[in-house]
């Protein structure tokens, strides 16, 4: 499985972004070989609106099939959803423990955003 985790920097023992939309790196790890490759969310970093939305949209056009975060705006969600992946939030850990966690069944799938939109 392709799972998408949320990044303050470019490797997997770097710590978990909180933000979904406006998260420095998303790295995409494949579950089945552990392969991890690193991709730069600056465009959506400093913008103005829509954020989620176009973060979300880029997460689908990677191929993932779940995204794991701190948190998940209202517009993200929606686009998310839309795509057919899955959310699971995290508690603050390296996006390591994270997919860990994952695989362990420790995260459990949410059904709705947990912050509101520009937070």
């Amino acid at each position: 499985m392709k799972v998408l985790v949320t990044a303050r920097g470019e490797s997997v023992s770097d710590d978990l972004d909180p933000r979904f939309g406006r998260a420095r790196y998303f790295i995409l790890v494949d579950t089945e070989t552990g392969k991890a490759t690193a991709h730069d969310n600056a465009q959506n970093l400093n913008a103005a609106q829509g954020a989620g939305i176009q973060a979300a949209q880029g997460v689908a056009r990677l191929g993932a099939e779940a995204v794991i975060s701190g948190n998940v705006g209202p517009n993200a969600f929606k686009t998310l959803q839309a795509a057919g992946i899955k959310v699971y939030l995290a508690p603050q850990s390296s996006v390591e423990e994270a997919v860990r966690k994952f695989k362990a069944g420790e995260l459990k799938e949410v059904s709705d955003a947990n912050v509101q939109g520009h937070w």
